[in-house]
């Protein structure tokens, strides 16, 4: 990898080498997920009886659900007022914010008393501390891509932004890790006990590692051009509207791309992880290792996947990588839930897998996507946004839905079909969205239309980093 990529005007910001860059964000995004997914597993595994405690498991597990997707309320919020001061700021400062509010809320929680000793107290005291991850984590996923978008070149941007992507499953891929050692070395009792608040105080010790890296990388070039434009135009008299605003006023249409493409993501994403756990757990009867082990193999795979996917996407587009994974998991969504009926650990995990990896198609060219969708001005509050506002509709639901349908139905059928009708709804987007790859990042689009602000078309082969 290159140390330094300098092309244009934006080259005196780049001070730190892209390598690095890629790795604070990565790094950071793991920490991140971590802590997010921690909470999901735990909703599944743990929290149904010890925060939600009722007569009937799968009740616990859907309330515990709920407090899980009550996270992602505040998504949004924390992507408009990231997104606001990061379009302002800087995407630096506020990744280093974020973190801190992320990390402190899951720790916090591995401190928590249970219903048994607190009563009611218990699970809204875990209520309010999801409220601030989900806030965090709103204004993580636009800063950390941007920030390796705006300092990787054109060429391989698909590349440079998927690494940050990659976090997600390295952050389940942590999470589950840790629980699936726990269940090993534990036993059932001790687990319940106390064991589970171990992966949650570990949080602490990530927190500083990703602090440490976070602090020692440089802004983005290109909203350090975009702010010294700003100030030059400021002082002409020239007053600019808050981003969130001229999101609204001229970039709507993008906002709505950007939650279309990552709605079958997101909800194929959680149905695969965190439902998954569910349906092994309680449907199938199956010991928690079963379902954990396999999500482990295949996160450790999608891990790795993630970035050639975004590198597939610097060749031949964004939207035919993302095509592939839209439509394949449209038609695996039925495969995958016939696959785990056989109960059988090598099937569960091939399952899973070839699930992943659709998902990575999808997940892997959708950072550079999205962020080439909107000016650096506006970029991080347009991202964010359209990023978030799918979470909300999308990822938060996903779990609840496919609970209560299986509850209904007592069948993965209806839940198939909601996956595969997701699947179809990116599919469509992509289908009516334009191209994005290639676009120079540096230049303004005009009537919102990425084709007006792209380069020439780049070599199959990148030439900005070896």
């Amino acid at each position: 990898m290159s140390e330094t990529l300098a092309t244009g005007p934006a080259a005196p910001g780049r001070s730190t080498g892209i390598a690095r860059i890629v790795g604070a964000s990565l790094i950071g995004t793991t920490i991140e997920w971590y802590d997010f997914f921690l909470y999901s597993s735990a909703a599944a595994l743990v929290f149904n009886t010890l925060f939600f405690p009722t007569a009937d498991p799968l009740v616990g597990t859907l309330i515990a659900f709920i407090t899980y997707a009550i996270g992602f309320a505040t998504r949004p919020l924390g992507g408009v007022v990231f997104g606001h001061f990061g379009d302002k700021i800087g995407r630096k400062k506020l990744l280093v914010i974020s973190l801190l509010m992320m990390g402190g809320s899951t720790f916090a929680m591995g401190l928590l008393p249970t219903y048994e000793t607190l009563g009611v107290g218990a699970p809204i005291l875990l209520t309010l501390l999801r409220l601030i991850q989900g806030f965090a984590l709103g204004g993580e996923w636009g800063g950390a891509v941007l920030i390796v978008s705006e300092h990787g070149g054109d060429e391989r941007r698909g590349f440079w932004a998927s690494w940050p992507q990659a976090g997600a499953p390295g952050g389940n891929l942590l999470a589950t890790g840790v629980l699936a050692l726990l269940a090993a070395v534990q036993s059932e009792e001790a687990f319940i006990s106390w064991g589970w608040r171990i992966p949650f105080l570990f949080s602490g010790v990530l927190v500083l590692l990703g602090l440490w890296i976070r602090v020692s990388v440089s802004e983005s070039p290109v909203f350090l051009a975009a702010q010294a434009e700003a100030r030059a135009g400021a002082a002409r008299g020239i007053k600019e509207k808050a981003p969130v605003i001229e999101v609204f006023r001229h970039s709507w249409k993008e906002v709505l791309t950007a939650i279309g493409t990552r709605f079958g993501e997101n909800i194929s994403y959680y149905v695969l992880t965190a439902f998954l756990l569910v349906y092994v757990t309680t449907h199938l009867e199956l010991p928690k290792s079963t379902a954990l082990n396999a999500v482990l193999i295949a996160s450790a795979v999608h891990f790795v996947t993630i970035p050639l996917w975004g590198a597939l996407s610097d060749r031949i587009g964004r939207r035919p990588v993302t095509l592939i994974g839209s439509v394949g998991m449209a038609l695996w969504a039925f495969a995958f839930f016939a696959l785990l009926d056989s109960k059988s650990f090598a099937v569960i995990t091939l399952a899973v897998t070839v699930g992943l990896l659709l998902h990575g198609a999808m997940y892997g060219p959708q950072a550079a996507f999205i962020s080439e969708l909107f000016d650096t001005k506006v970029r991080y509050s347009g991202a964010s946004m359209g990023s978030q506002l799918a979470s909300v509709v999308a990822g938060a639901l996903a779990p609840i839905i496919a609970v209560e349908l299986l509850a209904e139905y007592d069948s993965a059928t209806p839940v198939a079909l909601y996956l595969c009708l997701a699947a179809v709804v990116t599919t469509i987007t992509i289908a009516l969205a334009g191209e994005t790859r290639g676009r120079d990042l540096t230049v303004a689009m005009a009537a919102g239309s990425a084709d007006q602000a792209r380069r020439p078309e780049p070599s199959p082969v990148g030439t900005d980093a070896g």
